[in-house]
Parts: structure tokens; sequence; C-alpha cells
């Protein structure tokens, strides 16, 4: 009986926690940045580059660009510059010369070790 009652107890506990984090994820909104940090700043303030520019804001650090929006922007982003970034792939050498082989670095490496 005394095991019925603590499963249940967990169980509605993990109910109420799951309640908790999907109401917490369905209220963030954009928090409005600022070009600048106030004269008399409360609390902990932070800033992303956002457009070129920090744009400052009131809480932790590195809060998702995807929350952060300019006075006056009427869309949000589509994506976060983070993300987009990481889709662009950097340019691939066409030809690997011989002094980047590993054979080489590895010997240059050595050789500095015994001078």
């Amino acid at each position: 009986m005394t095991k019925q009652i603590h499963s249940m107890a967990f169980a509605v506990r993990l109910l109420l926690l799951g309640m908790f984090l999907l109401t917490g994820m369905q209220t963030a909104q954009a928090i409005e940045c600022s070009a600048a940090i106030p004269s008399n700043p409360r609390g902990h303030w932070s800033y992303r580059l956002i457009d070129g520019r920090k744009c400052w804001y009131q809480g932790e650090n590195n809060l998702s660009k995807s929350l952060l929006r300019w006075p006056g922007e009427t869309s949000s982003r589509s994506a976060p510059d983070d993300a987009l970034a990481l889709a662009v792939s950097p340019p691939v050498k066409e030809k690997i010369e011989e002094s980047d082989s590993f054979e080489a670095r590895w010997s240059n490496l050595l050789g500095r070790q015994e001078h």
C-alpha cells in the first residue's frame, strides 16, 4: 500500500514538473535590446552581438539570439545568426601542398623539440 502511495506521489510530482516546463516554454517572449547599459542598472546585464551591434539586455549570459530584438522590429528572426554561421562550410583546399602534409608538420615539431 505504501509503495502505491509513493509511486503515485512521484507520478504527480513528475506531471507537475512537466506542466511547469511546458508553461515556461510557451511564455518565452522576445526581449528588447538596449544600445547601452542604463546609467543605474539593477541586476545582471549581458550583451550579444546582433546586426553588428551590442544588444544589451537584463539577464544571464548567452541568451539565445532568437529571443532578442531591437525596438521597433516587427518580425522575429527566422534563424539565429549562430545557426547560419554553422550552415556555411569553410572553403576546401583544392591541393594539399607537401609542406601541409601530416608527416611534414610532424617532423617540424620533432625538429623543434631536439634543439
